[in-house]
C-alpha cells in the first residue's frame, strides 16, 4: 500500500497538468472563424474552461446559429487542436513533480478529462506524462460531461477505488462541482484567477488561490498525507 494509504488521485487534465487553454482557444478561434463567425475573444474562450469540447460547440451552435452538426464541429477542433498540441502544450512543472511524486510512492491516478480520447492521448504521450498516468477517461466516454460526476466516478471505477478514497486536481469551477457530487475531496487551482471566488471553489478541500503560481508538490502532497490521516 502507498504512503496515502488507500487514497487515489484524479487529475483533470487542460488547465491542471497542462497549459493547453492557448491551443483550445486557438482551435475554437481557427473552427469558428472556418464557419462565418470572426473575432473569437480569450474572454469568451474562458467562459468555456472546464466544459466538454462536445458541450462547449453545442454552445456555440445555439449561440452563433450555425447550421454544422455537433459531430462535424467537434471533428473539425479536434483536428486543428491536435496540429498545435502535437508541438506546443506545455506540462506545469509543479504538476509533472507531483505525479512524478505520487509515482513513486505506488499511489493510484488517473486522468479524468472533459477533451476526447484522440486529444488527451496525443497530450500524454506527447509530454511523457502517459508512463505515469496510464488509467484515463475522456468525457466522450460517459453520460454527461462536467459538472456532471460521471467523468470521475469512472475514472474511480476503472481504479478499483471508492469516490470517498479519491482526491481530485482540478483548476475549474464545473471540475471542482464534479467532485463535489461524486463524493471526492478536491485540491482546486483556478487556472482562470478571476473565478477563484466562484462558489464551486468553496466545497474543495485544499483552494490554492494563485493558480500554478501558487500550487508545489510539496504543498500538495503535504496536504494529501493530512487527508490520508483523516480518512
Amino acid at each position: 500500500m502507498s504512503a496515502l494509504g488507500t487514497l487515489s488521485v484524479v487529475f483533470d487534465l487542460d488547465g491542471t497538468l497542462v497549459d493547453s487553454e492557448p491551443n483550445y482557444y486557438e482551435a475554437g478561434r481557427r473552427t469558428l472563424a472556418e464557419y462565418g463567425v470572426p473575432d473569437f475573444t480569450w474572454a469568451e474562450h474562458e467562459r468555456y474552461v472546464g466544459i466538454s469540447t462536445r458541450e462547449t460547440i453545442a454552445d456555440w451552435r445555439l449561440r452563433h446559429g450555425l447550421s454544422a452538426s455537433v459531430d462535424e464541429l467537434v471533428a473539425v477542433k479536434n483536428r486543428h487542436y491536435l496540429e498545435l498540441a502535437r508541438t506546443k502544450t506545455t506540462v506545469f512543472p509543479e504538476m509533472r513533480a507531483f505525479v512524478e511524486r505520487l509515482a513513486d510512492e505506488g499511489v493510484r491516478m488517473a486522468v479524468a478529462s472533459g477533451s476526447s480520447a484522440a486529444a488527451i492521448d496525443v497530450i500524454l504521450s506527447g509530454t511523457g506524462l502517459d508512463t505515469c498516468l496510464r488509467t484515463v477517461v475522456s468525457a466522450d466516454e460517459v453520460a454527461h460531461g462536467k459538472p456532471a460526476p460521471d467523468v470521475f466516478l469512472e475514472a474511480a471505477r476503472r481504479l478499483g477505488a471508492e469516490p470517498a478514497d479519491c482526491v481530485v486536481v482540478e483548476d475549474a469551477a464545473p471540475g471542482a462541482a464534479a467532485a463535489h457530487a461524486a463524493g471526492m475531496r478536491c485540491i482546486a487551482v483556478p487556472y482562470v484567477a478571476a473565478q477563484a471566488d466562484a462558489p464551486e471553489f468553496a466545497t474543495a478541500g485544499l483552494l490554492l488561490r494563485g493558480g500554478q503560481t501558487e500550487f508545489t508538490a510539496r504543498a500538495a502532497w503535504d496536504w494529501l498525507t493530512g487527508a490520508a490521516r483523516r480518512s
